[in-house]
């Protein structure tokens, strides 16, 4: 199955840096943890230095698997704007959807849409939101109608909106939607905490989500693998079964990003509840030659029409360029081999392989399609 030629929908995915890096400042973002170092050695010692080397090499005009010191010098030379255009281009993607929930000097969803020549639309991180409110003041009563209105005007041009309860709270939130006097009193111990606002509450959380539900738009969670602020057995997206099982009649798609290791709890949870959608982005470029076996078991139970394709992409276009290509391998691989051994037909392949890497993400979001299509 040519999935190679297919264009990709990136689901979930981030603002890069703007500024040349030097080796510290690249290695350093090339991963979520602080794997490197003088004592843990150098990240272009793993599955995802090796990748960048043999994958991204070539894109920028060097042979694969060119040293870390001539990969990062041409890198140098190209400069950081010519770099990300030539690997958010070589990604293929028709479409963005971009978090920007995340501060700092970053490609705007804009920019990055004209660096890869696809569209891009934004998510809106309901954290933020939150604490932008928090922020300007105003008391505990009157919190939620001015989330609601703040809400309503970031949602206009947003595509779908995102949870970071995992990085906050963990992932058990309550089933039951929050009610008004729960509501002002979680936001009375968020506008008296000492410091900026920073939402770190299981009620105002699930306040934030049953707000987005309204809206019928996907509501993206962040479950499993993240940086060292994550509580990883926290992270679990079987928490989350209360919620799923509420937010159910809603009829808002719920969206399971990453979710390694627990992909295969993920898995469950799209076969079971019908408005639950699963990616294995981050995982993808993270574990390089072992994409294959990641995605096919998050896909011994995932619905194909419900797993979709994402990138987690932030700071580095590697990233981008890694997960594209690194995915279509694996599921191109996973498709022949179905084919071969007679478990579906070629016919069969060509359209799974149509929905994961673009209907399934067109359809969830209301994305529309390409003018030529």
């Amino acid at each position: 199955m040519d999935v190679q030629s297919l264009p990709l929908i990136d689901h979930h995915c981030h603002g890069l840096v703007r500024e040349d890096l030097d080796r510290a400042g690249f290695e350093g973002r090339l991963t979520e943890g602080d794997g490197g170092g003088p004592l843990g050695g150098t990240l272009f010692d793993s599955h995802i230095g090796l990748a960048v080397r043999r994958w991204c090499a070539p894109v920028l005009g060097l042979p694969a698997h060119a040293p870390p010191d001539d990969y990062l010098e041409r890198r140098a030379d190209l400069g950081a704007d010519e770099v990300n255009r030539r690997l958010l281009r070589a990604a293929g993607l028709e479409a963005l959807c971009v978090d920007t929930g995340v501060s700092g000097p970053l490609l705007s969803p804009a920019e990055l849409g004209e660096a890869a020549n696809a569209r891009a639309h934004e998510v809106v991180r309901l954290e933020q939101v939150a604490e932008q409110v928090a922020a300007a003041g105003g008391t505990a009563v009157g919190f939620a109608d001015a989330f609601r209105a703040r809400l309503d005007e970031r949602a206009r041009d947003a595509v779908g909106f995102k949870s970071i309860a995992a990085y906050r709270t963990g992932l058990a939130l309550p089933g039951d939607r929050p009610d008004e006097a729960e509501v002002t009193a979680a936001a009375g111990r968020l506008l008296g905490s000492a410091g900026p606002p920073r939402v770190a509450d299981e009620t105002l959380h699930a306040f934030l989500v049953w707000c987005a539900a309204e809206y019928g738009r996907p509501i993206q969670f962040h479950v499993g693998y993240g940086d060292n602020d994550l509580r990883l057995d926290r992270a679990d997206p079987l928490l989350l079964t209360d919620l799923l099982r509420a937010l159910a009649s809603t009829g808002a798609p719920v969206m399971l990003l990453h979710n390694y290791p627990f992909h295969r709890e993920a898995g469950y949870l799209a076969q079971v509840f019908p408005n639950v959608f699963v990616d294995v982005s981050l995982a993808v470029h993270s574990v390089g030659r072992r994409a294959g076996a990641v995605i096919c078991e998050a896909l011994e139970l995932v619905p194909f029409g419900k797993f979709l394709y994402a990138s987690d992409a932030y700071l580095l276009p590697e990233l981008y360029h890694l997960s594209a290509v690194l995915f279509r391998c694996a599921l191109g691989g996973l498709l022949d081999d179905g084919v071969a051994d007679g478990s579906w037909t070629a016919d069969d392949a060509a359209r799974i392989a149509r929905l994961i890497t673009t209907e399934n993400a067109r359809r969830v979001y209301r994305l529309p399609a390409p003018a030529d299509s």
